[in-house]
């Protein structure tokens, strides 16, 4: 007996795993370098910083995944490979000091080598994230409560508001000494020339203003210095570039209402998910003793504190004689360790990022990157 068979059409329905996905948004280092730039100028960092792309691989290079890290250690690298980043953004510099060779002797070197071996991009911000108006101060300043807080040392623009660095003033009586003057300052290479009628002593006078380099103010100088007349009635200002308000190194926090130092300390604590930090009592301070002014620098704070007018301190570290010298005034320390002020920052960051970055690339924190230091 036949028996008979019946053939079932199955429809085979393919799912699209996002995970796998190979077209998933990337940018050219090139312009993701630029836009980190755009969110925060590398012109707000210290003069004796090493900021910026320190680490490019040949291009083009093309970034998947950013990864952020407050220290680039050994430990941290292995954990940005493994999980195969295009660009760490490392917020202290792993290259400071000139490297004179590039070998397998130190840790720094090796973290170069390991980086080019495997095309991986080295991006470091620091004290320009320091300064940043949505930098790292500012967000150690949420730890404290409600307040108000301006930068301790404003950073200064990153331009003149006019062209030149110094300018010249000085009067002249007649109309054909004004020619003479008018022309021959107009020869020389990056001077500006304006001039006004003034009235002194009941004589009218026009008054000449220069804005002139460096370089030019010596030509300047050296023409006027010809005659007793001009160079005796000339005034020379040097220019400086305007502050910024919000931005800077350092921030002075006024709270809206006045805490304990118990209360102070339990905030900080909470805001650096810290079981301990370092404490030095100011002279006459006591557990009990109000709060309303706090001065803070995420870091290393000694040359940014010092002198600050305030009832605490609060930085990563300072010097045991700089310590000292705040106690005797009055001023309570509280010391957290380096990167301990800095580190829950990369949270605030990544999300900043993803939203000036515009989603366009995944953006991961390390989990190995930690603080050398433990109690």
């Amino acid at each position: 007996m036949l028996s008979s068979v019946r053939l079932i059409r199955r429809t085979v329905r393919l799912v699209h795993n996002p995970v796998c996905n190979p077209s998933r948004s990337f940018m050219d280092l090139k312009v993701l370098v630029s836009s980190l730039n755009d969110f925060a100028s590398l012109s707000l960092a210290e003069s004796w910083d090493n900021v910026g792309l320190l680490v490019e691989p040949s291009p083009p290079h093309t970034v998947h995944t950013l990864f952020l890290t407050i220290d680039l250690t050994e430990q941290v690298m292995e954990e940005a490979l493994q999980k195969k980043v295009d660009l760490i953004l490392s917020y202290h510099p792993p290259i400071f000091r000139p490297l004179k060779r590039i070998t397998w002797k130190t840790w720094k070197e090796r973290l170069v080598i390991r980086a080019l071996e495997n095309r991986v991009g080295i991006y470091s911000p620091h004290t320009a994230y320091d300064a940043s108006p949505q930098g790292v101060n500012s967000w150690l300043a949420k730890g404290l409560g409600v307040c108000t807080s301006r930068p301790i040392h404003p950073s200064k623009a990153p331009t003149y508001p006019t062209a030149g660095t110094h300018r010249v003033e000085f009067s002249v009586n007649g109309t054909e000494d004004l020619d003479k003057v008018i022309s021959v300052v107009k020869d020389i290479t990056d001077v500006s020339v304006t001039s006004f009628s003034t009235r002194t002593d009941e004589e009218e006078q026009t008054r000449v203003s220069l804005n002139c380099s460096q370089e030019a103010l010596m030509q300047v100088v050296a023409f006027l210095s010809q005659s007793r007349q001009f160079y005796q009635k000339t005034e020379i200002l040097s220019l400086e570039k305007p502050l910024l308000l919000h931005a800077g190194m350092g921030r002075l926090c006024t709270l809206d209402e006045s805490v304990s130092l118990a209360t102070m300390i339990e905030r900080i604590k909470r805001h650096l998910k810290l079981p301990h930090v370092r404490l030095a009592l100011g002279v006459g301070r006591t557990l009990e003793s109000p709060v309303k002014v706090v001065a803070l620098c995420a870091g290393s704070g000694s040359k940014v504190l010092q002198g600050t007018e305030a009832d605490l301190y609060l930085t990563g570290e300072m010097s045991h004689h700089d310590v000292l010298d705040a106690a005797s005034q009055g001023v309570t320390v509280v010391l957290c360790e380096h990167s301990n002020t800095e580190r829950g920052f990369l949270s605030d960051l990544r999300d900043m990022l993803r939203a000036h970055l515009e989603n366009k690339i995944d953006i991961i924190l390390s989990e190995a990157d930690r603080d050398p230091l433990c109690v």
